[in-house]
């Protein structure tokens, strides 16, 4: 599957709810969000359908979001049958953690391969404050458990924002030097009405290396092809690798080959443009598989090039909770 750039397309990341048990600063307006009615939602067997017509013309990988995915009720059971589908080789997901403790092993056991883990920082307090009343232990306890069910490689995604965990990317950094972890900082994206205190909060890739490697050491090069969003590198006698994703200042565009599910059953063509394929809609009405095929094949075909951050033209129809990234 092929896009009107050449880009081939590999990758869906499919929210499976708008619902989660954190309210993280960066991802949801502080007056919250009006979450969806749940017949607005794709259900069960709808999502399972989507995915499926996914794999079929060409999706290879899927990485389960949200919201936080992990909420949503029989989570296991769509893992199993998203990992049965022919033509699906990896299935991933990106989680807080929080519920890691007791899903981490029957996820496994689906066909769950890896996750990808929010963590902004390791002090308590400022957990607390960044996620807005979250445990720090709950997320320890997931990565914890999510070793032991064998979810490797285990990656742990910081957003930094300047002012509230700047200063802890030296202590994230220093976790990959005695764990088998990716440790991922990633520029602070503007979405829709958090978009001004986004802007407000952007620290470069740039800047965040230099304070590692202040701190901590040289960071040695270990894959800087682009082919993945992160480049990545490894400090001193290091077990693991850190990683930096950087969509504002070195956009990765050219290479990119995701599309994005929403939970309402929208396909959206970037993370950063508002431009969506209802799925969904047609379906319940009657559409026949083919047509609907050809819906998802057609959206993906016309994906824009880039993103439009350099303009500042930021997606305000959503905010990441509701898109998934």
């Amino acid at each position: 599957m092929l896009d009107q750039y050449g880009r081939r397309i590999r990758d869906l990341r499919v929210s499976v709810t708008d619902r989660c048990n954190l309210r993280c600063v960066y991802c949801m307006p502080a007056d919250g969000i009006s979450f969806r009615p749940a017949a607005e939602l794709m259900q069960d067997d709808e999502l399972v359908s989507l995915i499926r017509i996914g794999a079929e013309v060409g999706v290879e990988k899927v990485r389960l979001t949200g919201g936080e995915p992990t909420v949503r009720a029989n989570l296991v059971d769509i893992v199993r049958e998203i990992a049965a589908m022919p033509g699906i080789r990896d299935v991933s997901m990106t989680t807080n953690a929080v519920l890691l403790g007791r899903l981490a092993e029957p996820l496994a056991r689906a066909g769950l391969r890896r996750v990808n883990v929010s963590l902004d920082t390791l002090d308590p307090t400022q957990f607390a404050r960044i996620t807005r009343g979250g445990r720090l232990q709950d997320v320890l306890d997931g990565l914890a458990a999510a070793e032991r069910a064998g979810l490797r490689p285990i990656k742990l995604n910081a957003v930094v924002v300047r002012n509230f965990n700047d200063h802890a990317v030296v202590d994230l950094a220093a976790l990959s030097i005695d764990h088998d972890w990716d440790v991922r900082f990633i520029e602070m994206m503007p979405f829709g009405t958090v978009g001004d205190f986004a802007e407000a909060g952007v620290i470069n890739s740039e800047e965040t290396m230099a304070r590692i490697e202040a701190a901590l050491g040289p960071l040695a090069p270990v894959d800087l092809s682009g082919e993945d969003p992160a480049r990545t590198y490894r400090l001193p006698n290091a077990k693991g690798k850190v990683g930096f994703i950087s969509p504002v200042s070195e956009p990765f565009c050219a290479k990119c080959g995701r599309l994005r599910l929403t939970m309402d059953g929208k396909l959206r063509l970037c993370l950063l443009r508002d431009d969506e394929e209802d799925l969904l809609t047609p379906l319940r009405r009657g559409e026949s598989y083919e047509q609907v095929k050809e819906r998802f094949r057609a959206a993906a075909f016309r994906r824009p090039f880039g993103h439009a951050l350099a303009k500042r033209l930021y997606p305000h129809q959503r905010v990441m909770i509701q898109i998934g990234g």
